[in-house]
């Protein structure tokens, strides 16, 4: 462990890393662990940093062992959709690695990021000799293919922006809020346009209807903080 210049210690030692988790893909016996640990190229990243973009061949996949990444694709006249934001443990491009398509999405970290780099073929070798690793990205494809069916029907059913947007904010208290006495806690780290991107709307609806949220009192806003006050209220605007 040594100390990182954005405030979180850095982990080189995947045994003992603290951020490790049950959900994605780090979840591996010790012996496994460290021949990945010998695959993998660490680095921090700061805010805003591309990992890979859209149309680039495969060299490999990035996992993301602290901090978040947003997903996005883009159309040839600028517009882009975010698909996904990410969490520790996954690995990102993997699709295009196992295939040796060229990434079908850009991966840019909206927060620093400890992020190991292991390459396409390194990769490749690694899942042929161990079979946890096999078990672990089936569950992680798997995870990806929910989550897109989710984020599909969200788009593509909801009758309207603010919809889309209480069952967004209704997934953020779902998957990562704090439940306290002034109502439930979660962090947000994208700005209107990432949002917006998101659920597939303009930045101006997006300020338009978290103003109308808060003067409702469903919800406030102090800092990186998001508190969600009724509950009940949002998941009322949401009809899916």
């Amino acid at each position: 462990m040594r100390s990182a210049p954005y405030g979180f210690d850095l982990f080189d030692d995947c045994g003992t890393c603290r951020w490790r988790n049950e959900r994605f893909f780090c979840d591996l016996d010790a012996q496994t662990l460290t021949v990945l640990e010998e695959l993998a190229f660490t680095n921090v990243y700061p805010d805003g940093a591309v990992l890979f973009s859209e149309g680039q061949p495969a060299r490999g996949v990035f996992l993301m062992c602290h901090g978040s990444a947003k997903l996005s694709i883009s159309s040839g006249d600028g517009k882009t959709l975010i698909t996904k934001i990410t969490e520790p443990g996954e690995l990102l491009g993997l699709t295009s690695a196992l295939t040796g398509h060229p990434y079908k999405s850009t991966a840019e970290t909206i927060e620093p990021s400890q992020v190991n780099f292991i390459r396409r073929e390194d990769l490749l070798r690694f899942v042929q000799d161990h079979h946890a690793a096999c078990r672990n990205i089936t569950r992680q494809l798997t995870h990806d293919i929910e989550t897109d069916e989710e984020h599909i029907r969200a788009i593509g059913l909801s009758h309207s922006a603010g919809e889309k947007l209480a069952n967004l904010i209704l997934s953020w208290c779902a998957e990562h809020g704090k439940p306290g006495d002034g109502g439930v806690r979660v962090q947000l780290l994208m700005t209107h346009e990432d949002i917006s991107q998101l659920i597939g709307t303009s930045r101006e609806t997006v300020t338009r209807l978290l103003k109308e949220f808060r003067e409702k009192k469903l919800i406030s806003i102090k800092g990186a903080t998001l508190t969600v006050h009724n509950r009940a209220a949002l998941e009322s605007l949401v009809l899916l």
